[in-house]
């Protein structure tokens, strides 16, 4: 445990925000949040002309949820999608905190 942050969470976050296609995502959700799975995939497409199916898509939410990155809502029949920040504050904080507290102590 690094910092009150456990490992495999620790670890879950920075690999989904390894991954570029993950990282637009959370910037997406970021900047809009309470997306269905069909508007992340239409503005997926809009903003960078790449089409991504929806498989793809919804196997890249499911890391980012796994990661705590997004939380999940239902509206009727449909699963919207935000992004939150927490888990991602706390791992980079931990990771932060345990390199320059070295640099600070030598």
């Amino acid at each position: 445990m690094l910092f009150g942050v456990d490992d495999d969470q620790f670890d879950n976050v920075f690999k989904a925000l390894g991954d570029p296609i993950r990282r637009r995502i959370v910037d997406r959700l970021a900047k809009r949040p309470g997306q269905s799975l069909f508007e992340i995939c239409a503005s997926s497409f809009a903003e960078d002309g790449r089409s991504l199916s929806r498989q793809t898509i919804s196997q890249h939410l499911d890391m980012l949820e796994r990661a705590g990155l997004v939380r999940t809502h239902w509206s009727g029949r449909t699963k919207m999608h935000t992004f939150d920040n927490a888990p991602l504050r706390k791992a980079a904080t931990a990771w932060l905190n345990k390199h320059l507290k070295k640099r600070s102590a030598t």
